[in-house]
């Protein structure tokens, strides 16, 4: 008797694997075929599948895996559910808007981690939740990480952050990717007829459409992003030359900040980063975060630009002084 119930649950677990493998589903025939049973006994364990809470679809007699409702079962070790554990916390403190499946999803993986790691993730799932809420974010989101799950094309309305206009594009969802400024979705805009990267927070509406697509075996995603310093990528390659003070200098070596990065010393126990981007500007809240520890040398136009919300700001605190004076 144990040895045919266990002889079953390997059986289950192997009908859930290739249907999971085969996203136009298979017949029923040929998936008796595949495991070693008689179509009766198939159709036995896809209802039971089905009862199991497995998403399984049929459709012109063949049987698939809804794979946007269905992970599977993931067995880790200690030092992987300590980085999974990293990952969600790190996760609570960069997300917006209250997410509902990020909340859950922490509050599960703190239900399946060890002891040590619960009272951690429950805490960031309580993050999550005390954040403002954001039901149009998660509708985008929603629709967008579909699309890109499933192959089919999303209408996303773009508000623009330099006329304010509201513009619809198709696009193909390539990847979503996040950052520490917010999450993007990089794909395929049918107006630009180019590679084109969003901010989720831009995007007012996202509505899944029935027109297919598939992304192209020459896209390399790292390949893409690797010519930006975040996420905005480009065929243009501008050198920025950042001068850093002696302070900070230490901090400067503590990290890898850029693929393209060349680090050198300076007498004065400063040091220079020296990066190849596509859009430097990308690059000024960074700048702009070290304040008088880092000097622009190059290029001539970022540095103007960056002096000059410097003098700003200075003249900002003078006026606040004088007033108070």
């Amino acid at each position: 008797m144990m040895t045919r119930l266990a002889s079953r649950t390997s059986r289950l677990r192997q009908i859930e694997e290739i249907l999971v493998l085969h996203p136009d589903g298979m017949r029923a025939i040929d998936l008796a075929e595949e495991v070693g049973v008689d179509r009766r006994t198939v159709y036995r364990d896809v209802e039971f599948l089905c009862e199991q809470g497995v998403p399984v679809w049929q459709k012109d007699g063949r049987f698939g895996i809804n794979r946007t409702s269905y992970i599977s079962t993931v067995n880790l070790t200690f030092h992987e559910a300590i980085a999974l554990m990293l990952a969600g916390l790190l996760l609570s403190r960069t997300i917006d808007e209250r997410n509902p499946h990020a909340m859950t999803a922490l509050r599960k993986l703190a239900m399946t981690l060890p002891r040590p790691f619960t009272p951690h993730l429950k805490r960031a799932a309580d993050r999550v939740l005390a954040n403002q809420e954001g039901q149009r974010q998660i509708a985008v989101m929603e629709a967008l990480a579909e699309g890109w799950g499933t192959g089919f094309k999303v209408r996303i309305g773009y508000r623009s952050p330099r006329s304010g206009q509201l513009r619809e594009r198709l696009l193909a969802p390539y990847a979503l990717e996040p950052t520490p400024s917010g999450i993007y979705v990089i794909g395929h805009d049918d107006w630009a007829n180019d590679i084109r990267t969003f901010k989720l927070d831009r995007l007012e509406t996202a509505v899944v459409t029935p027109r297919k697509f598939t992304i192209p075996e020459t896209f390399d995603l790292e390949a893409h992003l690797a010519s930006g310093w975040r996420i905005m990528a480009g065929e243009t390659i501008s050198e920025v030359v950042l001068q850093f003070t002696p302070e900070v200098t230490p901090h400067i070596y503590e990290r890898q900040w850029h693929p393209t990065q060349k680090l050198e010393r300076l007498e004065s126990g400063g040091c220079l980063l020296k990066v190849q981007v596509a859009q430097p500007e990308e690059m000024q809240p960074f700048i702009r975060s070290w304040g008088a520890q880092v000097k622009v040398l190059t290029p001539d136009w970022l540095r103007d630009q960056i002096a000059a919300e410097l003098y700003l700001a200075a003249q900002q605190y003078r006026e606040r002084e004088t007033a108070v004076s």
